[in-house]
């Protein structure tokens, strides 16, 4: 294939204005619900009665072997080309390629079209928290709320429909806004996490909830679920595959250390998850023991996993019961909490949004009108994962494990490309002041 022709980045187009400002709209594209509200209902629906160690390694591992070098060639793809991920894959494999563009596209929309679903119940529950008489105190009450909530009343579209205009908003105002948005978001949402995260370890038998999360059941490796569970939940904290990450590198220039970032960000991120599992799984062994000290570890995992279909209520039903034992001062912890939470979703869903209206940009339409046709197309495509558990469910769990092939295709790039070269002409010699991609990272990829 000939080489590829070098943009020359920043014209005719906007770009990050600061390296602080990169460095946390690409870690706010990654930490999300995806952390805090997904990955305690997926590590709860892969942990076996003894404990959750094997699928914390498996997870682990494939951050390593597979997040961060296909971060990598995401991050390189976007900076070189500077387009979407549609003339970006004709641009290195030929135009009889271009499906695999539309496949990375398509699956970041379908996604997105559910997200603000879980925004929007980040809603709720921020209102419910400043509005009612009391937060509800036990697993009962907490499950009867979210129950009423998601499958008794019209709220979840609603909230749906709010939490897509919310993000409209930000995004009208273009990259910059959202490099504004995010310098301010993120730090804050990191702030409640740790707060949170340290409260929750303060709880009378929290250690218990710990060590569960810290003993194996090595017998699980054996299980193809377990793997595929975590490909699929490390593409979606990370946003590996999802090709966010690819159109944010469009709007950075050669002197990014996209190397740094693909290492750097992707632990902080699965750092963030860790935290939430902590906080998710302490708070349900501490509340549970404290109203039945005869429950078994078994018993308390198989009321998580009973949280809704595939544990989607999780954290919603349990984080409530947490701050309601701690009267005036757990109120304002769960206005924080949801507040944080919602925060996570809008700076994901402001970087998934911006994938979905770079590819209507490219073909010609004013950056208004393809955020307004964009947000449309969200919500229509979303109501019916407001409206039914199941689907929202389904939906998640499909698309999720769909970035696993996403994955694999972005290293098809690579490899028809030449991994050699790919690495010199692409990453190496075309970054600034960067660190070297590593030789062990071709091995890898390929």
């Amino acid at each position: 294939m000939s080489d590829i022709e070098i943009p020359v980045a920043g014209q005719d187009r906007s770009m990050f204005k600061s390296a602080l400002g990169t460095a946390l709209s690409c870690l706010g594209s990654a930490v999300g619900t995806g952390n805090i509200w997904r990955f305690p209902r997926i590590l709860a629906s892969q942990s076996y009665s003894k404990g959750s160690l094997t699928f914390y390694v498996a997870w682990m591992l494939l951050l390593v072997f597979w997040s961060i070098p296909l971060i990598l060639v995401e991050y390189a793809v976007g900076r070189f080309t500077q387009n979407s991920p549609l003339p970006a894959f004709c641009k290195f494999m030929g135009k009889y390629f271009v499906w695999v563009g539309g496949w990375l596209t398509a699956a970041v929309f379908l996604i997105s079209a559910y997200y603000p679903v879980i925004i929007g119940w980040c809603l709720y529950y921020l209102f419910i928290s400043c509005t009612a008489s009391e937060l509800p105190g036990s697993e009962e009450a907490g499950m009867a709320l979210f129950i009423g909530f998601t499958r008794d009343s019209y709220w979840p579209v609603f909230c749906q429909i709010l939490a897509v205009a919310i993000t409209g908003a930000f995004s009208f105002g273009g990259i910059h806004l959202v490099e504004k948005t995010n310098m301010i978001l993120v730090p804050l949402l990191l702030l409640i996490l740790v707060f949170t995260f340290g409260w929750s370890m303060t709880r009378e038998y929290a250690e218990v909830g710990i060590q569960f999360l810290f003993t194996p059941t090595w017998s699980s490796f054996a299980q193809p679920d377990l793997w595929i569970a975590a490909a699929g939940q490390n593409a979606f904290d990370t946003g590996a595959g999802m090709s966010v990450l690819l159109v944010y590198a469009t709007y950075m220039d050669r002197s990014v250390g996209i190397v740094r970032y693909s290492v750097l960000i992707p632990v902080m991120n699965n750092l963030v998850s860790l935290y939430a599992s902590f906080t998710i799984f302490s708070t349900v062994f501490s509340t549970l023991i404290q109203t039945d000290g005869t429950i078994t570890r078994s018993a308390i995992l198989k009321i998580m996993q009973d949280s809704g279909p595939g544990s989607t209520g999780l954290t919603f039903t349990w984080i409530p019961v947490l701050f309601s034992r701690v009267g005036i001062l757990g109120r304002v912890l769960s206005v924080l909490f949801f507040l944080c939470l919602t925060f996570a979703g809008i700076s994901s869903l402001l970087a998934n949004l911006q994938a979905c209206v770079l590819v209507v940009k490219e073909i010609g339409v004013p950056h208004r009108i393809a955020v307004a046709v964009s947000l449309i197309a969200l919500v229509a495509c979303g109501i019916p994962s407001a409206i039914s558990l199941e689907i929202l469910k389904n939906q998640d769990n499909t698309w999720g494990n769909a970035l696993v092939i996403s994955g694999l295709l972005l290293a098809v790039l690579v490899i028809s490309y030449n991994p050699m070269r790919f690495r010199r002409i692409v990453i190496n010699e075309y970054g600034i002041d960067d660190w070297p991609a590593p030789l062990f990272w071709i091995p890898i990829i390929t």
